[in-house]
């Protein structure tokens, strides 16, 4: 290849200073000019062309002057050659504004950083119009791929924008087997989790308190509690399992029917249910853990680490699912055909939950 140098003679010299306010950004141009070379010379240098038969003391040069003006090269133009962006793009529907659920972007933040890329991020609050707008803009800035993420977890339908771009839904899945790649809670184990810690407390009569609004959630965490039942050799009563609205109220509710059922510990659907129980429980006289034993699902720090005593519950893995999205994306991890990778929800062990006496 011919090098694209010019006569280098005296470089010109940089007419504004690190650190000096300019009118408009620095141009290849100024560069060249700096430097003593062609703009073409600029190009080779900062698009990184080995072969380009340039001087080491003129790629030197060309990089003094770069620094010396604070040139920046323009990311749009490159973007337009390569055909893809530093970028991945998250849209979600309301993950930025709910606290414990916001884990999911500080997940994929950190998991796009750490591969060199940085993260757009659109929250929609569920409007479609928005959301729309939202990944075509992405497209547009040609983004390496889109995280698409819900709240809480859930089935979605895929947005026909969504399909131009390389995709993986985060917290929610297709109800259509294999259609996209997909990171979800492991529900199921997160339920066998939770039971098994009031089955090590020495409990084998135990309630369940699910929702009582159709979720993957809801059958998951049902499952769960059944399988550690099973695994324990307890025999599993349909009278234990209860059902109420996943909030405080709904927990505070069901005290009075889960007194009625003679147990000595109780799994709730998630924290504010059980905060709830806590409530209802005191009401009637009775201890925790001393009387009845409660684990929780969530691990919502202002709720379960606050409560007295703090609550034995199960976290949700949203900054990891964040992370594992970001994985999926850039083919660093694999999911299964059929279905969604499930991330492992771990149990947290906290005083509402007494230890069995070694005696």
């Amino acid at each position: 290849m011919i090098s694209q140098e010019k006569d280098p003679g005296t470089p010109a010299t940089p007419d504004a200073p690190v650190g000096t306010s300019r009118a408009h950004p620095v141009t290849l141009r100024e560069v060249a000019e700096a430097a003593g070379v062609s703009t073409a010379t600029v190009s080779l240098v900062i698009n990184k062309k080995k072969n380009a038969r340039i001087a080491e003391e003129t790629r030197e040069r060309v990089k003094t002057a770069i620094r010396t003006l604070g040139y920046r090269p323009n990311a749009m133009a490159k973007t337009l050659v390569s055909g893809t962006s530093k970028f991945i793009g998250l849209v979600a529907d309301g993950v930025a504004t709910t606290p414990f659920a916001g884990q999911i972007i500080h997940g994929a933040q950190d998991e796009a950083w750490k591969h060199g890329y940085a993260l757009l991020i659109a929250n929609t609050e569920g409007n479609l119009d928005l959301e729309n707008d939202a990944i075509n803009m992405m497209l547009e800035y040609k983004v390496r791929g889109i995280l698409y993420s819900t709240w809480f977890h859930r089935t979605t339908d895929i947005p026909e924008t969504l399909r131009e771009a390389d995709f993986v839904l985060v917290n929610c899945f297709s109800p259509v087997p294999g259609a996209a790649r997909a990171v979800v809670p492991d529900e199921a184990q997160g339920g066998q989790s939770a039971t098994e810690i009031l089955i090590r407390g020495g409990h084998r009569r135990i309630a369940f308190i699910n929702a009582t609004t159709p979720a993957p959630a809801r059958d998951g965490r049902l499952e769960g509690y059944r399988a550690a039942l099973e695994a324990a050799g307890i025999a599993f009563d349909p009278d234990l399992v209860l059902e109420a609205y996943p909030d405080q109220e709904g927990g505070y509710g069901a005290t009075a029917e889960l007194l009625k059922r003679g147990v000595s510990a109780v799994y709730c659907y998630n924290d504010r249910m059980a905060m709830g129980l806590y409530d209802g429980l005191r009401e009637q006289g009775l201890s925790i853990p001393g009387d009845i034993a409660v684990v929780g699902f969530d691990n919502q720090e202002v709720i379960a680490a606050h409560l007295r005593p703090p609550l034995s519950t199960v976290s949700l893995p949203h900054y990891e699912l964040g992370a594992a999205g970001v994985r999926l994306l850039l083919g660093l991890d694999e999911a299964p055909v059929d279905s969604a990778l499930k991330i492992e929800c771990p149990a947290i062990e906290r005083a509402s939950v007494a230890v069995p006496s070694k005696a």
